[in-house]
């Protein structure tokens, strides 16, 4: 029964808006977290584009969002959400066990990352918790988040290739940036921006943003050598 967890003390029900491209998934997620009453759905979603339009005007104090929708991802809803909506938890729903997402999930600001796998109990629990402002990653994936950060991979040297400018958008995109805030950071057009993470995105032989965010992180971490004017 779900009523057997433990709900977070809140002065009124958690606000919950659902992203998922699968309307059977969506009426499932929905009949679900309906059976509490601290839980209530004010908005679902089935595309990226949808989702950004709908979720300032529900107001939802969790976004569910599935990793991979038709025109874009929910790692892409979140860091745009979170950009201009820091109230917002985003919580990454997914089937696939996608370490590249994972950490993506993470620089675009996502409070946790759960497997679709993820007993109902379990998803409610997660909601709240998020909601409770708690961080929360599935077990599966914490470990191999850990794993990445304590023995970092060798950049590509692909990365010796791009001009200084691309260095500058790489970076943004790493910090999460979207093309509007990187043009008003290096006072440059939105739409030029476009063409330069358009130009990047060939040139590092990626074809979603959130590898080259993960690319661009990965070039910041520490590979055992020492810094310039440090022993």
């Amino acid at each position: 029964m779900v009523d057997s967890v433990t709900p977070v003390t809140r002065e009124r029900p958690i606000r919950v808006f659902i992203v998922d491209d699968h309307e059977l998934v969506r009426r499932g997620l929905i009949d679900l977290l309906t059976t509490t009453d601290d839980l209530i759905i004010v908005g679902e979603a089935a595309t990226a584009g949808e989702a950004l339009r709908r979720i300032p005007a529900a107001a939802p104090d969790v976004a569910l969002l599935d990793a991979r929708l038709p025109d874009g991802s929910g790692i892409d809803v979140c860091r745009e959400i979170r950009s201009s909506h820091e109230s917002v938890r985003c919580l990454i729903l997914t089937s696939y066990d996608d370490d590249e997402a994972l950490y993506a999930a993470v620089m675009a600001g996502a409070s946790g990352y759960l497997l679709k796998q993820i007993g109902g109990n379990s998803l409610i629990d997660g909601i709240r918790q998020v909601a409770a402002g708690r961080s929360l990653l599935d077990p599966a994936v914490t470990q191999k988040l850990l794993d990445r950060l304590r023995h970092p991979v060798e950049p590509d040297p692909v990365a010796g290739s791009l001009t200084a400018r691309e260095r500058e958008i790489l970076d943004l995109i790493a910090d999460g940036c979207t093309n509007r805030q990187i043009g008003e950071r290096l006072f440059i057009a939105e739409k030029t921006v476009k063409n330069y993470v358009s130009g990047l995105l060939t040139k590092l032989g990626m074809q979603r943003r959130t590898q080259a965010a993960v690319y661009g992180a990965s070039l910041r971490r520490p590979t055992g050598k020492t810094a310039p004017g440090h022993s």
